[in-house]
This record gives C-alpha cells, sequence and structure tokens, in this order.
C-alpha cells in the first residue's frame, strides 16, 4: 500500500511515517498542502492522510481538488478539531474518514487499511490456486504453509495477487511497493522478486511477460 502523509508538524510526520513502514506500507511524507498536491499528481496514492490545518494551501482546499480530480485516492483528515461539526464539516469536503489527535496509532493503521480495502477488486483475502493473500493480517501462505516474507516481498506479492491476472511492470511495482527515496534505476525489483520466487516454491506462480512486467 502506498501511502502519502501530510502533516506540518516535522516529528510528527515522522513517527507517523515509521510507524506505517512498521506495518508494512510504502511511505511518502511532505508538509504543506501545496506539495501534497504536487505530490498527488505524479503518484498514485492507495490514501493520503492529510492534515486540515496546513500551510500554502490549506487541508480543505487539498482534499477538494482532490475529490474534484476524480482520483481514486482515499482521504483520511487527520487534525485536532473534534468536534461533531468540524467532523462533519471534514466529510462533507469529501474525505472517506476522519480521525482526531490524539489518536491511538493502531487504530490509525487499521483505518489505513480499511480505505485500502474499499475496491471492490481488492478483498481482505485474495486466493490464487493454493496461494492465499490475508491484506489485513499481512501474510501468505502457501497450501496452508505460512510463507515467512518481508515487507517489499509481501507488497510485491499482494499487488500481483490483486491485480487479477493484470501484467505489473517493474516500474509499477517500485511505485506501489517502495517510496520516493528509493533510486529509480537499482534494480531492487528484480532482487527482491527473485528472493520472492525462492521462497514461493514449485510450480512457479510468477510468469515474467517479457518487456512488460509479471502477473500472477
Amino acid at each position: 500500500m502506498r501511502v502519502l502523509v501530510v502533516e506540518d508538524h516535522v516529528t510528527l510526520a515522522e513517527r507517523i511515517a515509521e510507524g506505517l513502514r512498521d506495518a508494512g506500507m510504502a511511505v511518502d511524507v511532505v508538509h504543506d498542502g501545496g506539495a501534497a498536491l504536487e505530490s498527488a499528481t505524479t503518484v498514485t496514492y492507495d490514501v493520503i492522510v492529510l492534515d486540515r490545518d496546513l500551510p500554502v494551501v490549506h487541508g480543505d482546499a487539498v482534499c477538494r481538488t482532490l475529490v474534484a480530480s476524480g482520483a481514486p485516492t482515499r482521504i483520511l483528515m487527520l487534525t485536532a478539531a473534534t468536534e461533531v461539526d468540524d467532523r462533519v464539516a471534514g466529510l462533507d469536503l469529501g474525505a472517506d474518514d476522519y480521525l482526531g489527535k490524539p489518536f491511538a496509532f493502531y487504530e490509525l493503521v487499521a483505518r489505513i487499511r480499511a480505505l485500502g480495502r474499499r475496491e471492490p477488486s481488492t478483498p481482505p483475502i485474495v486466493r490464487v490456486g493454493d496461494l492465499s493473500v490475508d491484506r489485513a493480517r499481512h501474510r501468505a501462505t502457501r497450501a496452508d504453509q505460512l510463507l515467512y516474507l518481508t515487507r517489499k516481498e509481501f507488497g510485491i506479492l499482494e499487488l500481483l495477487a490483486s491485480s487479477d491476472g493484470r501484467v505489473i511492470s517493474a516500474e509499477e511495482l517500485l511505485e506501489r511497493v517502495w517510496d520516493s527515496t528509493i533510486d529509480p534505476f537499482s534494480n531492487i525489483v528484480s532482487v527482491t522478486m527473485a528472493r520472492l520466487r525462492r521462497k514461493l516454491g514449485e510450480p512457479p506462480l510468477i510468469v515474467t511477460v517479457t518487456g512488460k512486467g509479471y502477473r500472477l
């Protein structure tokens, strides 16, 4: 899951990002509304965690712009304003969810995962043959045997399993599973793919489509 954290409090933003990465998500961070709009036009995020009181472009305006664009990204507004009227106002802007500060971090993770599962093509548990990928619990099994995967290996497998046989390019894997700190010319996708294939065992599940990418 690719997440953008938009929070002007730098320390809080980094703590949120660190925790979400520990939960297996690829996370980018920006600190104002203008940067949020710029990032959202260049990267397709599954969820944007959006602070409401932002500099440069207010969070309300960011939310309106993203919703008006028709982007499939889910928006979770994160703010210190927790009165009922504030929550209603945030949801009326088009936000998908609203969480007040202070918050329990495990609740934030649960809400982000719930938003990421809303598309009908990606149910919580995806099965392909004897492979089962549990997106909610972040675990995978093959022939009822638990697979011990790293976060990035699971991220690749989750994306392939959720794509209903569609070919996924290395560029899309790099964009969706990693974050903006990765070198776009790195061979990290092929290296991680090789490790994942070894762990999946025989017969092979992941097919390489020459010149295009991979499919499950």
